[in-house]
């Protein structure tokens, strides 16, 4: 009787729900590897695919490359000496021989723009870095460690911050007595940086607080691996997004405060070219030669403006919940 049962023809069951249509799709496995390879992606892979994207990030990059560029090769570029003078072409109107003009001493406008995008970029970028190094050791280990080391480094990083930035770096000029040429632009790089390494060490703090708490971490732990390896392999990678962007957005403030330094007289001395000082010595005659401190301000205002924008595509490109 079972043998009966087993012989019986078996009927086709009419397939519930959905269409014919889409019962008669044919298989896609090209589908399965693309999914995939989207959860296999890195997520630098899928930051750089999302700042590819980025318009904002794309004209920031573009805008910072060009500046480089001018940097790099403001020998060439320059059309004139930029500390040269000449006092028969004393304000010189904007004209094909001056495309920017002439200041009070017949000095070239455009060649000195040029040549001070080096100043600009090196203290902009050197104090950053200095900066990077010295509060991103400090930060990482207040965090990891706590207790009285986390208290004596935050309580000094505390100190350096209860004063505006503008003023610290004003009174650090003061005391390292601003001069021309290398050094003078040194003193300016280390004014700046000391002011910054307070933001880099709270910052990772912050990230190295939540971070040391997580699984990995404590397995790393109980399996006997070292501390300096863990927080070198570890935790330092996975605060570098924060620490990318910051540094991004960094450059920029710090573009702003040596042209402040300069526009007050405490930064980079003359002769060397710099877009602050030169907006100091022309400011007295804007109402009637207005070409010569509109340059400089330009300059310094599209410059900050594309590590602005750079910084904020990065910011954007980055961030885990953008995803």
């Amino acid at each position: 009787m079972a043998d009966d049962r087993d012989a019986l023809p078996m009927k086709p069951r009419a397939i519930s729900g959905g269409s014919l249509q889409e019962a008669e799709l044919p298989a896609t496995p090209d589908l399965a590897w693309r999914a995939k390879a989207d959860r296999a992606e890195s997520p630098f892979a899928q930051g750089v695919r999302r700042l590819r994207r980025s318009t904002t990030a794309l004209i920031g990059a573009a805008i910072v490359a060009l500046l480089l560029v001018v940097a790099l090769f403001a020998d060439v570029l320059a059309p004139q000496s930029p500390i040269a003078s000449d006092q028969t072409h004393t304000f010189e109107r904007p004209s094909r021989d001056y495309p920017f003009g002439t200041d009070q001493l017949g000095r070239d406008m455009l060649s000195r723009i040029i040549h001070g995008s080096r100043i600009s970029l090196a203290v902009g970028v050197s104090s950053v870095l200095l900066a990077l190094f010295v509060g991103v050791p400090f930060g990482m280990i207040a965090g990891y460690y706590g207790g009285r080391v986390d208290s004596v480094i935050m309580r000094v990083m505390d100190l350096i911050l209860a004063f505006p930035i503008y003023l610290l770096a004003i009174i650090l000029m003061v005391i390292f007595a601003p001069t021309a040429g290398l050094i003078g632009t040194i003193k300016v790089t280390g004014a700046i940086a000391i002011v910054r390494i307070p933001i880099y060490a709270r910052l990772v703090r912050g990230s190295v607080l939540s971070i040391k708490e997580k699984e990995y971490i404590e397995a790393c732990r109980a399996v006997g691996v070292r501390d300096p390896w863990i927080l070198l392999r570890h935790i330092l990678p996975n605060c570098l997004a924060p620490i990318i962007v910051t540094t991004t957005l960094g450059i920029a403030t710090s573009i702003i405060v040596e042209a402040t330094l300069s526009f007050l007289g405490l930064g980079t001395q003359p002769p060397t070219p710099s877009w602050g000082w030169d907006l100091k010595a022309n400011v007295a005659f804007i109402q009637s030669n207005p070409w010569i401190s509109l340059f400089p301000g330009i300059a310094i205002f599209v410059t900050v403006l594309g590590f602005n924008l750079f910084g904020d595509g990065l910011r954007d490109a980055l961030d885990p919940r953008l995803k």
